[in-house]
């Protein structure tokens, strides 16, 4: 019954654009579930950059019964200018500072009875901090220039790419403001730490961009063993652009390859390699043709001395030498017998 339950969290979020497949990310789900169902609770999202915040802020607001279909509004707090920062949040009256034509409203204002995301929350200027605690506690704001206050309904989500602990202990984040917003906290773990995900979060996004490009309908599995190496510093955000370069490079077939992501990841030099591969198949056919040997005798010694090429590597272990070759160690463990090299060698 618990398993059936998960399966239909997991399709909910997948519906609004939050992907996982991992058994560790449904605690983190039923809490965004749960704090969803609670409208007006407010929610701090802690992550590394491009694991996906402001994708799970809105799912939460659109799994909110009371916001839902209403304003969900997103403040990017690192790119908000110091000298505005007020005026950008809780409005204006006309006339209450040069450049000041007509009255404005805020962001806060704007977001009115829906969401307002405040995205990387640890750069929000000092001097805002305590403002913005202020209107928060009290659900009323004074525009710039005006003596009369404004009653508000926002659920504020927040999200931070650093611990905002540290940043409070080092006095660069006010304490009372922390502790406002950590009410439901929410966090994201890196993609490097979710490899269950990695299959579905490419096909979703292969299927995100299904018309400007040919359908994908699976992964090769060769492929995602590859990808589980990989640090993705850019987290799930990486990997969406990484597929997108992938689709647009691929010419043929509905599977994504280790040849796919090889060639995104360095374009300029696939051409080099197709010379690399023309030049060996000419060897190759040279070798055939002066001494007489049946095709596929040629390539079953061409694959040996390949293995046998990568197992003279010093220090190479055969994990190492299966990512090298970009294949499984089950898969080199079968041809290493096959072909008679002793496991020591590898």
């Amino acid at each position: 019954m618990s398993d059936c339950c998960d399966d239909e969290l997991r399709a909910t979020f997948a519906r609004l654009g939050f992907v996982t497949c991992s058994g560790t990310m449904m605690p983190l789900l039923r809490r965004a579930k749960k704090a969803a169902d609670i409208s007006d609770v407010t929610i701090l999202l802690d992550g590394e950059t491009g694991t996906g915040k402001q994708v799970l802020a809105h799912a939460i607001h659109q799994l909110d019964y009371k916001r839902s279909g209403l304003a969900f509004v997103t403040v990017h707090c690192s790119t908000i200018t110091e000298a505005l920062a007020e005026s950008e949040l809780f409005g204006h009256r006309r006339g209450s500072f040069s450049g000041a034509v007509q009255d404005r409203k805020g962001l806060f204002q704007s977001a009115h009875k829906g969401t307002l995301f405040l995205d990387d929350v640890n750069d929000l200027p000092a001097n805002l901090q305590p403002k913005l605690l202020d209107v928060i506690q009290r659900a009323a704001l004074r525009p710039v220039g005006s003596d009369r206050e404004i009653p508000i309904d926002v659920r504020v989500i927040a999200a931070c790419n650093q611990p905002l602990e540290p940043l409070v202990r080092e006095g660069r984040f006010r304490p009372d403001l922390y502790h406002r917003l950590n009410v439901v906290k929410l966090a994201l773990p890196p993609l490097r730490e979710r490899h269950e995900d990695m299959e579905g979060l490419i096909l979703a996004f292969a299927q995100r961009h299904e018309s400007l490009y040919q359908p994908i309908h699976a992964v090769e599995p060769e492929l995602l063993e590859l990808l589980s190496t990989h640090s993705f510093p850019g987290n799930v955000r990486e990997l969406e652009n990484a597929v997108q370069r992938m689709l647009f490079l691929k010419t043929e077939g509905s599977t994504l390859t280790v040849t796919d992501w090889r060639a995104q990841a360095d374009p300029e030099s696939v051409s080099g390699r197709h010379k690399l591969f023309a030049d060996a198949a000419l060897a190759a056919w040279k070798a055939i043709s002066q001494c007489g040997i049946p095709y596929a005798e040629a390539f079953h010694e061409i694959e040996k001395r390949v293995l046998q090429t990568a197992s003279t590597v010093p220090g190479c272990t055969r994990r190492q030498m299966a990512q090298r070759l970009h294949t499984s160690e089950r898969t080199l463990y079968y041809k290493m017998r096959v072909h008679g090299i002793q496991e020591s060698a590898a």
